[in-house]
């Protein structure tokens, strides 16, 4: 789909990804951005209509979706994440939380939009995902696990969407500076050219964006001898 005159809604938008996501619409002409949070005041962008929208909160999605009743591109921003593995005592709580938002969340603004998609002749989805859909090394146990159902889930909305004729773009990218990475001494990309090879994919009409050197080597990393996921021998 085609950026410039579309109508966006991105969710988590008031920080990070997503606020870099709203700026390079607008650059891009997007005739109105939707820009998502819990707290419609940390939403500070001139340009933007700021809107309401918690994803754990179905009467939100819905009131979203009927106000925003134009929208042609959805961009499913919003995550969370917490360090730790499967077998700490309090993991079980940690990994539903997660869950909720990042798998959970999706879901509902899929389901809640998709009418509206549909109405506008198609439009599309942007799922914001990971490497970590593919890899977990128990560091962040549940956010890769919930990663991982987000990929399913947007697979399976490429097929259930294919007849109303939206355009369904998974994201995937590893480390990238923002508020969510704070902490990890690791090499990590800017926000602004994720977004920009996100976006640049979507108007090539790609399935899927790997936006970074590491991603796309991961991604080959799967079908070796000895796959990425699993533990490599010294």
């Amino acid at each position: 789909m085609q950026i410039k005159d579309s109508v966006a809604l991105i969710t988590g938008a008031n920080r990070g990804i997503g606020l870099a996501f709203a700026q390079e619409l607008l650059a891009r002409g997007a005739r109105k951005v939707y820009a998502a949070a819990r707290d419609p005041a940390t939403i500070t962008l001139p340009g933007v209509q700021a809107l309401r929208l918690d994803v754990n909160q179905p009467d939100e999605v819905a009131a979203a979706a009927a106000l925003a009743s134009d929208v042609t591109l959805v961009i499913n921003n919003a995550g969370i994440a917490q360090p730790g593995g499967f077998l700490m005592a309090d993991s079980e709580a940690l990994t539903r939380r997660i869950f909720e938002t990042n798998f959970f969340g999706m879901l509902r603004l899929s389901q809640a939009f998709a009418p509206v998609l549909r109405r506008q002749g198609g439009g599309a989805f942007l799922n914001v995902l990971s490497v970590a859909s593919w890899l977990n090394g128990g560091e962040l146990a549940a956010y890769s696990a919930s990663k991982s159902a987000a990929w399913s889930l947007t697979n399976a909305l490429r097929h259930e969407l294919a007849a109303q004729r939206t355009q369904v773009l998974a994201l995937h990218m590893a480390y990238v500076d923002t508020d969510l990475t704070r902490g990890f001494d690791v090499p990590k990309s800017s926000p602004e050219l994720i977004v920009q090879r996100a976006l640049d994919g979507l108007e090539e009409g790609l399935d899927e964006v790997l936006a970074d050197e590491l991603t796309q080597q991961i991604r080959q990393g799967l079908s070796a001898p000895r796959p990425v996921y699993l533990p490599q021998l010294a």
